[in-house]
């Protein structure tokens, strides 16, 4: 892939991040995977400053860690810090939920049921990795939105950030196809808070939404311990 095409230095480094944003959400770079800057260069064909901006701008995010004299590395959790970001994530979406049921409109009701009935539609195909893939794509739009619902911009720019740093971390964990065999028990959750939502009910929005962020943690973290949960600092 090459971003060579004239541009200015802030559109190619924006490029790039998403370039490299969109490898480490994926699990493409495992955490403390080191992420060479030449490679990404020569790869991308565009110069070092652009990198490092991109890099600059993933390590504001939580995604890369800059170590100085050694280079960037995707970074590493311990899982009680992991645990912790599950707690303050499940206020920011408990907090969007509420404000959705209070806020949303018909048609947003509409859009965020026909989101919920293609999650549903997943659970049948044979395809671990199809299901993990898409199930990961359509949860961001579900999630997404509510955002929309709650129509606050400080909601969505906080929250953008915090979906990729617990998408990371979901793909990082080392998990064979992460969320891929519980797809049901998440499409349960994602119907109690638009039931929540539609009835126009924020405190139980806001419960039930807290409660299904809560639960990846333990769903990822309890699949994981079982594999090789060791390999993570505690």
């Amino acid at each position: 892939m090459s971003l060579s095409s004239p541009r200015t230095a802030v559109q190619r480094a924006t490029s790039i991040y998403e370039v490299l944003r969109e490898r480490l959400v994926s699990g493409e770079y495992p955490q403390g995977a080191r992420i060479s800057v030449e490679e990404v260069r020569a790869e991308l064909a565009v110069s070092k400053q652009p990198v490092m901006q991109a890099l600059r701008q993933l390590s504001a995010d939580g995604l890369v860690e800059i170590i100085p004299q050694v280079g960037s590395v995707a970074s590493i959790y311990p899982v009680r810090e992991i645990a912790d970001f599950y707690d303050v994530f499940a206020g920011i979406e408990g907090a969007a939920a509420a404000a959705a049921a209070s806020r949303r409109d018909d048609e947003q009701l509409s859009e965020l049921r026909e989101i919920s009935t293609r999650i549903a539609s997943l659970r049948g195909h044979p395809d671990p990795g199809f299901r993990s893939h898409h199930y990961r794509n359509l949860n961001r739009d579900f999630h997404g939105k509510i955002h929309e619902m709650a129509r606050s911009q400080i909601i969505v720019e906080s929250s953008r950030r915090m979906w990729d740093l617990s998408d990371f971390l979901i793909a990082t964990a080392g998990a064979t196809q992460p969320l891929a065999g519980a797809i049901g028990s998440r499409h349960h959750d994602h119907e109690e808070v638009r039931n929540a939502i539609e009835q126009g009910d924020a405190d139980e929005a806001r419960e039930q939404m807290a409660s299904h962020i809560r639960g990846t943690f333990a769903l990822i973290f309890t699949e994981v311990t079982n594999i090789n949960l060791g390999r993570l600092p505690r």
